[in-house]
């Protein structure tokens, strides 16, 4: 069986990365030649200022009593400037926003996996191209300009990683360092000679990056008062720079500003997904070169947002992201980074109409490069006979349009010139996207071909191994041989294939697959045929209403994904259980317990996610309610009988149960102090720690036996899920294992009502006490209940306080009692194990039903693979890479997820097994192993 476990994991890290390849690979390409307007720009130098993590509306909106916000940004935006809003896309993180802004394309997907800090792509930035660049903000953004320009002319300024701490006094410090700093730095250039020349230069940027907002964001939330303060003092910084820099360059009027922001936040202060807060920010440009405000009588947009904030009366430009790196590059006469999509948003610019038709031209003929160069890639790498170009801009057309912009350019029909652009532009996009795209569908059919044969072969395996429903039939050397060289040889075929069309290896991998996964299949053709005689002489009713039943089933978990309240549904049909099955007659106290916990775990799919609103006084709850709980099961254990146990042992649970004591002590006392502004007391970050490091040694010195063991489980897990929680979901695991108790006395019942076996004493049991090969029963039809059940509580596990596959329903509060400095890989890391602690008692849970059912883990294992799969196949199908940008990071995160789950439900049937049979001894004690 090692073999075919590590053959399921491979070919299930194969399904998950193959998703990467298929839909999210860089859609950067090299080799283009730089394109720049002929004309000369309306400014010389730049100032951006991008303040991380600010709303749209936060900026706009006016105060209760009527006062803009911004006093200085409105009055910009009122007399001196344009203004909109900038649409940012998913992932709304700092890295892809800034390389949007300053590169002008939307970052891969793919890039999530480097944590958004360094390059994982060289690419091109508006920093690039300009003469000098000088920076000053964050130690997570700076750098990666910096890395990836040539030669030596971007400077960067930052302070220390450490300084971003969400638990600190006011993060408005992190902004106030860098005006300071730019201040000092104007200061400085008068007495050094070098210096003063550079920044004389034409083609100057000077970006600000301003972290306060976003850090004030996540620790207070945007609706606080800290985040409101903080933008008025960006709002007095940007007006002292603004003028500072004038009044350096005499008032020359040769200095463009842009304000705007790399993504938004929720009102529980997270990003990272698609909710208009995280992807509307603003946009306010002023300066050399930019149009002023233009008065309009009406205005239309689908959002009331004009009436809001009171702006109906001033033309609202709304752009893309990624359209502001163009929008630089024309205003200060640098070439248009090379791998730029954006559009140049006309409107902000008050030139010439002919520089306007002339950047437009520029602009359409740098996306048409990349257009070139992907074409030209893909034609190399696909047979000439195969090959299907993209129709709309064949070589001629593309001549075409670029000698009829050119006449209108040169009869000066700007206009007509203008709108020919933007149609070129949108062409070569769609033929960028289109040849991206090109080898979707072939690969996507591959996988999709070796997911249904894997999915049969588990289903012949179980069959075969597991049941009564076929004979062993001897194998025919002579037939399998030719098999084989029939799979071999299609297989030489497929990588001569792929050989000539010099593919990537990954191609290989995924074409290939299919081969030795069917193969398999094929060789089993004798069990087919002997299951199809069997199935025939069964009752026909039955076996279709049960195949409808596992449908539905799916159907209903696949369901759960998108909508919590799918979860409710199901517990409540689960509550009905022991009713339909008659399960109550023989056992009516535990069936009761049954529906009464079901219904009440039936609660928490219908409460609102996770995170939004701390409560803390609920935590402090949970951990007293978990002590009573201890106390009442240690005095049955004490006054229970039982032979095979000695007392000491019950000391471990007196040490667990003072750990979660400690927990919710050091829960309240954090929350508090960070309430008050005095950080995270260092105290309780050492308890914390080591709290999280000695749970799970202690649970390892508990007894063996059934219920000691599982309830030793709970306690240790119960004490670090505690300081990860942050409300109601403290009370989750509680009421999620006291339905895997109750659990597996049922399937004790369901077993006796079956008639498979004797009731064994649940009491007495022990993990360690290895089964005998020979008591191993073989699967019946209610096996694959008991499996649905497992795969329903892991579900239930996960989306139970919230859906997790949402990046921005994590909510860093939850682990500020083991750190407040900014650390995504240490903070996602405990995130992930909020996350799998209800996994991990639902696994144990699942182990104790396996043992005590007198299963092989195996078989019921295997069944749990059929059933996880055939959700994936569901999910391979639903992602998306179009639409709105929630769509996309739902769909991603949910096939992620469901193949994460198979992958981790390997690794938790391992992870079970260990943490219920494995003991570390402390003293010489081997009296009660003996049973």
């Amino acid at each position: 069986i090692p073999v075919f476990i590590l053959a399921g994991l491979l070919v299930h890290c194969v399904f998950l990365v193959s998703i990467f390849d298929i839909y999210f690979t860089s859609p950067l390409v090299h080799g283009m030649t730089p394109q720049q307007t002929p004309l000369p720009p309306p400014a010389k130098r730049l100032v951006l200022f991008v303040a991380d993590g600010l709303r749209a509306d936060s900026l706009y909106e006016l105060d209760s009593n009527g006062t803009p916000r911004a006093p200085y940004l409105r009055s910009i935006l009122e007399n001196n400037g344009s203004w909109g809003i900038s649409h940012t896309r998913v992932p709304t993180e700092s890295r892809p926003g800034h390389v949007a802004l300053i590169a002008g394309f939307y970052e891969d997907v793919s890039a999530v996996a480097k944590g958004w800090k360094e390059n994982p792509v060289e690419f091109d930035s508006v920093f690039n191209e300009s003469k000098y660049t000088w920076s000053w903000g964050s130690p997570d953004i700076l750098p990666m300009f910096a890395k990836g320009a040539t030669g030596d002319h971007v400077y960067t300024f930052c302070y220390a990683a450490e300084s971003e701490d969400f638990g600190a006094e006011d993060a408005a410090k992190l902004d106030i360092w860098v005006f300071d700093h730019v201040k000092s730095f104007f200061n400085s250039s008068r007495s050094n000679q070098t210096l003063f020349s550079a920044l004389n230069e034409e083609k100057v940027v000077l970006f600000l990056h301003l972290l306060g907002i976003d850090t004030n964001g996540h620790a207070h939330r945007p609706n606080s008062r800290e985040y409101r303060e903080n933008i008025k003092q960006v709002d007095e910084g940007v007006k002292e720079i603004a003028s500072l820099v004038d009044d350096f360059y005499g008032n020359d009027g040769k200095t463009a500003f842009i304000l705007t922001s790399d993504h938004g936040m929720t009102d529980w202060g997270s990003h990272g997904a698609g909710h208009p807060s995280e992807t509307l920010t603003p946009l306010i440009v002023w300066g050399a070169g930019v149009n002023y405000p233009q008065k309009v009588k009406s205005q239309f947009f689908k959002d009331n947002f004009l009436k809001e904030w009171k702006l109906e009366n001033l033309k609202r430009l709304d752009v893309n992201q990624a359209d502001i790196a163009p929008l630089m590059a024309s205003l200060i006469g640098v070439p248009f980074p090379l791998n730029s999509v954006g559009t140049l948003p006309l409107e902000y610019l008050n030139t010439s109409a002919l520089f306007k038709a002339e950047s437009m031209f520029t602009n359409a003929v740098q996306i048409l490069e990349q257009f070139k160069v992907k074409m030209s890639q893909k034609k190399e790498t696909t047979l000439s006979i195969l090959f299907t170009p993209f129709k709309p801009l064949s070589a001629s057309e593309q001549i075409n349009f670029l000698k009829k912009i050119r006449l209108y350019i040169q009869q000066q029909k700007y206009d007509e010139a203008v709108s020919l652009c933007k149609t070129l532009i949108n062409l070569a996009l769609e033929g960028l996207s289109y040849y991206h795209t090109y080898d979707r569908l072939f690969l996507g059919m591959s996988i999709a071909v070796s997911f249904v044969g894997w999915t049969t072969y588990v289903i012949l395996v179980i069959i075969k191994a597991h049941t009564n429903l076929t004979k062993t039939v001897p194998a025919n050397k002579k037939k399998s041989t030719v098999l084989f060289y029939g799979f071999a040889s299609a297989g030489m075929i497929i990588a001569f294939f792929l050989l000539i069309q010099t593919c990537p290896w990954t191609y290989y991998v995924y074409c290939l697959l299919p081969v030795p996964v069917w193969y398999a299949v094929v060789k089993e053709i004798p069990v087919i045929q002997d299951l199809a005689t069997n199935v025939l002489s069964l009752h026909i009713g039955q076996s279709i209403g049960f195949l409808l039943i596992c449908i539905l089933g799916i159907e209903i978990l696949v369901f759960s994904f998108f909508y919590r309240s799918a979860l409710t549904v199901g517990l409540l049909v689960f509550a009905g259980w022991p009713v339909i099955t008659r399960l109550w007659i023989q056992a009516k106290a535990k069936a009761l317990i049954w529906t009464l916990l079901c219904v009440l775990l039936a609660i928490f799919p219908l409460m609102p996610v996770v995170g939004r609103e701390p409560n803390i006084p609920l935590v402090i709850a949970a951990g007293l309610l978990t002590l009573l709980i201890s106390f009442f099961s240690l005095a049955s254990l004490c006054k229970s009988e039982n032979k095979y146990r000695v007392n000491e042992d019950l000391k471990v649970y007196f040490y667990q149960m003072f750990s979660v004591a400690l927990s919710t002590y050091v829960v309240g006392s954090t929350h508090n102090s960070l309430k008050i502004k005095q950080g995270l007391p260092v105290m309780n970050q050492i308890i914390s720690w080591m709290t999280l490091v000695s749970s799970p040694v202690l649970l390892l010195l508990s007894p063996t036996f059934l219920f000691e063991r599982l309830f030793s489980i709970l306690l240790s897990l119960m004490s670090t899920y505690l300081l990860l929680s942050t409300g109601y979901e403290a009370l989750f695991p509680l009421a999620l294992f006291g339905l895997m108790f109750v659990w597996i006395s049922m399937e004790q019942e369901a077993l006796q009502h079956y008639g498979l076996s004797l009731k064994p004493k649940l009491a007495v049991f022990n993990f360690t006490c290895s089964m005998d090969i020979t008591q191993f029963r073989q699967l019946h039809l209610d096996d694959v209940r008991r499996s649905f059940f497992f795969v329903f509580f892991i579900v239930t596990a996960f989306f139970g306080t919230g859906n997790i596959a949402s990046i921005n329903s994590f909510d860093p509060a939850s682990v500020y009692c083991f750190l407040t400095v900014f650390s995504p890989f240490m903070m996602g890391g405990l995130l992930l194990l909020k996350v799998a602690i209800p996994f991990v008692l639902v696994s144990c849970a699942f182990e104790a039903v396996q043992v005590t059912t007198q299963l092989s883990s195996k078989s019921l294992f295997l069944i749990v693979l059929v059933i996880s799969d055939v959700m994936a196949l569901h999910f391979f199908f639903l992602v998306k890479d179009y639409g709105s940008w929630l769509d996309i990071g739902t769909s991603i995160s949910h096939y992620v997820l469901v193949m994460s789950l198979t992958i981790f439900m390997m690794v938790m049937n391992g992870l079970a097994q260990l943490l219920t049979t494995q003991r570390l001894g402390l003293r010489k004690r081997n009296k009660h192993h003996s049973m």
